[in-house]
C-alpha cells in the first residue's frame, strides 16, 4: 500500500475560498492528496466573515478533499458546532471525526484516529484545555504505541530549546512563548510529526530525539491562510505509517538531529534527574494507573508513615525508592477494616463519618466478623435493616436489589446496585434475581445516555467482602471508546489477561461469570459500555488492588486523587441534594412495582 499523502494547513480564520483554491491547485499539480488537516483557528474572527463557511456548510460550495479541523473556536463556531454535536449520528465517540457537512469533519476534544494506517493524535481548543481531554491523551501515550502525527492549535513551550536559533523566527525562543500543556503532552506522546498553528509563523525545527523512544520528532509550525508576510501556510507530507516501517528506517537519525527540547537536566547527562530528585524530596507517591504528573501526596516522608499504596494493594510502584513504610501487619489490619488514618497516625479526624474500626482487630473480633468472616448484618453499611445504612443515599428499592448513590463518589451520579440480601457478591444470588438486575442496568443506561454519558459496571468479588455492591460509574460519551483500552493497559501493567465475554452470544453473561467464579478466590469483572465483559480470577491477592476498577477509571478521568473514596467525602446535606436530584431524573426511566 502506498504511503498516504496529506496536506496540513495553519489557521484558516474563515478564509475558506483561498484555502480550498490553493488545495485544488496543489492537488492538481502534485496530487492526488488523501486529506487536509487544519490546525489553529478554523473559523473567522469576526461574525461578518462567516459568509464563506456558510456557503460550504449549506452546499453552495464544495470542499475538494476530506478536511479535518481542531480549531473549534472563532465567530460562528458555537452556532455551527452546536448543531453538529446534536446530530444523532454524531452522538458518542466518532472514530473519524464528527461530520459537519460533506468532506468536513470536526475532531472534537482529544483522541486518536487511524487514517490509512497513520495514528493521528489531536487536542482541540486552546489555552485552558479540558482536563478530561488532556488526561485521555496521557492515557493513550502510556500504550507505548508510536503516534505518527500530533495535531495541536498552539505551539509547545520551549520548542526551540537546543535548536539552531539562527533559523528560529523572532520571538519564539522567549521563555513565555507557547503553551506548557502542549509541550508536556508532546513529550509524553512522542509523535513522529507535530503540527501547530496560532502564531502565523512558519517554522520547521530540526528533528529531535525523544526521551526513551528511539524515533525522532519533527515539529512544524504553520502560518495563517492569507497572511500578509506570505509565510507558508500549507504543508505536504507523505509519511509511511510507523506500523509498516522497518526498525532501521523508523529509528534513523537525520543529519542535524538534536536532543529533545523538553528534557530537563541536572548536570550535563542526567535527563529528568532534577525532576526525579524533587519528587523524591517531596515524598510523592504515584498511583499505579495515574496520568503522568498527577500524583497523590502523603503527609510526612520520614519513613515512619505508612505507604497507602502498599497498605491498600499489597504493592508499591516505587519499590525501594518509596519514602513510606511497607508494613504487612498494617496491611492485614487494613484488610480487616481498620481505619488507615488510625494505623498511620494513631488517630482519625473524621469522627462519626468514618465507618472503619479505630482499634487493632483480631481474626475472631466479634465487632468485625461473624462465623463466616464477614461483617454482621447489624453493623453492615448496606443492609436496609442496619442502623448504619446511609438511607438518605437510597434511590429506589426493588425485590432483590436496591439502587443508591455511592459514598465518596468518583464522579457525580456514581451509583451502586446492592442486593437486599446480606451476601458477599452478586453472583452468589440465585439466577432468578438476574432479570431485576438487568432491568436496573437498562434503566441506568437510558438515564445516563440522556445526560450524554456512557455507563460502566464493575464488581470486585473479595472473599472478605461483607456485602455485595455492583459499582455504576458514568463517563462522558467521548471517553467510552477509551474504557477498554484503560482496563487493558492496567491489566498489562499487572501482568494478567482478562477472559472476554462478548454481548449477545449464547447463554447469559452472568451465567458465564458464575461458571468462572469458583467462590474460593477473589474475582473481578467489568462491563464495558458496549456490553463486553472483562473478567479475571485473582490468583495473587496481594498484587491485585482492592480498588482496581475505581483506580482505572480515576486514571481515565484524570482524577487520580479520587481513587480512594475517602478523599471524596461530602457532608450529609450535599449528599441528600445529589440523591434527590438523581431520584427526580431516574424516576422516568425506572419504576419499582
Amino acid at each position: 500500500m502506498p504511503a498516504p499523502r496529506i496536506l496540513v494547513s495553519g489557521d484558516v480564520l474563515g478564509q475558506f475560498n483561498q484555502l480550498f483554491k490553493r488545495v485544488q491547485s496543489v492537488n492538481a499539480s502534485s496530487g492526488p492528496f488523501d486529506a487536509l488537516f487544519c490546525v489553529g483557528q478554523f473559523f473567522p474572527s469576526l461574525i461578518n466573515g462567516t459568509d464563506e463557511i456558510s456557503d460550504y456548510l449549506e452546499g453552495r460550495s464544495v470542499i475538494p478533499i476530506p478536511t479535518y479541523f481542531i480549531g473549534d473556536y472563532g465567530a460562528g463556531a458555537a452556532k455551527y458546532l452546536l448543531a453538529t454535536s446534536q446530530l444523532h449520528k454524531n452522538l458518542g465517540f466518532i472514530s473519524d471525526g464528527l461530520k459537519v457537512c460533506d468532506n468536513l469533519y470536526w475532531l472534537r476534544g482529544s483522541g486518536v484516529i487511524s487514517f490509512k494506517d497513520l495514528r493521528i493524535a489531536y487536542l482541540s481548543g486552546r489555552s485552558q484545555y479540558n482536563d478530561d481531554d488532556v488526561g485521555a491523551l496521557r492515557l493513550l501515550a502510556e500504550e507505548q504505541q508510536i503516534f505518527d502525527i500530533f495535531l495541536t492549535n498552539e505551539w509547545p513551550r520551549g520548542i526551540t530549546n537546543r535548536a539552531d536559533t539562527s533559523t528560529a523566527p523572532a520571538g519564539v525562543s522567549d521563555p513565555g512563548f507557547g503553551n506548557s500543556v502542549v509541550s508536556e503532552l508532546a513529550s509524553e506522546i512522542k509523535p513522529r510529526y507535530h503540527f501547530a498553528g496560532t502564531n502565523s509563523i512558519f517554522y520547521a525545527r530540526e528533528p529531535f530525539l525523544n526521551d526513551i523512544a528511539r524515533h525522532v520528532t519533527r515539529f512544524v509550525g504553520l502560518a495563517a491562510v492569507g497572511n500578509k508576510n506570505k509565510q507558508k501556510f500549507l504543508h505536504a507530507i507523505s509519511p509511511t505509517p510507523a506500523k509498516n516501517m522497518s526498525p532501521a528506517d523508523l529509528n534513523a537519525r537525520p543529519a542535524g538531529t538534536t536532543i529533545s527540547p523538553y528534557l530537563t537536566y541536572e548536570g550535563n547527562d542526567h535527563p529528568n534527574a532534577a525532576k526525579r530528585a524533587a519528587d523524591d524530596e517531596l515524598g510523592q507517591q504515584s498511583w499505579r494507573y495515574d496520568m503522568p504528573q498527577k500524583r497523590q501526596r502523603q503527609a510526612g516522608g520520614d519513613g515512619e508513615r505508612l505507604c497507602f499504596k502498599f497498605t491498600s494493594t499489597g504493592s508499591c510502584p516505587r519499590d525501594g525508592k518509596c519514602n513510606f513504610r511497607h508494613d504487612m501487619e498494617a496491611r492485614e489490619q487494613y484488610l480487616r477494616n481498620v481505619c488507615f488514618d488510625f494505623l498511620n497516625k494513631g488517630k482519625c479526624e473524621r469522627g462519626p463519618d468514618c465507618k472503619f474500626i479505630h482499634r487493632l482487630a483480631e481474626e475472631s473480633d466479634p465487632v468485625r466478623s461473624n462465623s463466616q468472616g464477614q461483617r454482621s448484618e447489624k453493623g453492615c453499611w448496606f443492609c436496609l435493616s442496619s442502623p448504619n445504612v446511609e438511607s438518605h443515599l437510597i434511590i429506589c428499592v426493588g425485590e432483590n436489589y436496591y439502587c443508591a448513590l455511592a459514598k465518596g463518589p468518583l464522579v457525580e451520579d456514581h451509583a451502586l446496585l446492592i442486593p437486599v440480601e446480606h451476601c458477599p457478591n452478586t453472583l452468589s444470588l440465585s439466577s432468578a434475581s438476574d432479570p431485576e438486575l438487568e432491568g436496573f442496568k437498562i434503566s441506568l443506561r437510558k438515564f445516563f445516555h440522556k445526560r450524554r454519558k456512557a455507563v460502566i459496571f464493575f464488581e470486585f468479588l473479595f472473599r472478605r467482602s461483607p456485602h455485595a455492591n455492583l459499582q455504576v460509574v458514568p463517563v462522558p460519551l467521548s471517553k467510552a471508546s477509551n474504557v477498554e483500552r484503560a482496563f487493558g493497559f492496567a491489566a498489562k501493567n499487572l501482568g494478567f489477561e482478562y477472559t472476554v465475554t462478548k454481548p449477545g452470544h449464547g447463554r447469559g453473561a452472568r451465567e458465564k461469570l458464575r461458571e468462572q467464579f469458583d467462590g474460593r478466590s477473589n474475582f473481578f469483572y467489568v462491563e464495558l459500555p458496549d456490553g463486553t465483559i472483562l473478567s479475571y480470577a485473582v490468583e495473587d491477592e496481594g498484587k491485585f488492588p482492592v480498588q482496581f476498577g475505581r483506580e482505572v477509571l480515576a486514571g481515565l478521568l484524570n482524577a487520580a486523587d479520587k481513587a480512594d473514596w475517602r478523599n471524596c467525602n461530602m457532608d450529609k446535606e450535599e449528599e441528600s441534594r445529589m440523591a434527590e436530584g438523581f431520584r427526580d431524573g431516574f424516576e422516568e426511566f425506572h419504576s419499582v412495582r
